[in-house]
């Protein structure tokens, strides 16, 4: 009886070292490497995109803040108003600045 269970325990243990490195070594043929590596630079592509898409979704941001805060956007006066108001109307359209205090 406990040459059995040995006989049989020994076939199990030689079984499972077998599929153990049937698998490391499928895993270490070249096919295998490509498709990894090419998977790795896959991800690090999106990774970069998502990145890069966050990068200018916060510049974009940012921008419109220092164009809200300097008054970059205003509409130029017409000449009509330029004349008729003189420098004031200009100035009351540019926003405040630093410089102007």
């Amino acid at each position: 009886m406990r040459r059995i269970f040995w006989l049989a325990m020994g076939a199990t243990i030689g079984v499972l070292v077998v599929r153990k490195m049937s698998a490391a070594a499928e895993r270490l043929t070249p096919q295998s490497i490509a498709g990894q590596l090419a998977d790795g630079l896959r991800d690090l592509g999106d990774a970069i995109a998502d990145f890069g898409a966050d990068v200018r979704a916060a510049a974009a941001s940012r921008e419109d803040e220092l164009r809200e805060g300097t008054g970059l956007d205003a509409p130029l006066p017409t000449r009509d108003e330029a004349t008729a108001g003189g420098q004031a109307a200009i100035n009351a359209r540019r926003g405040a600045h630093a410089a102007d205090s």
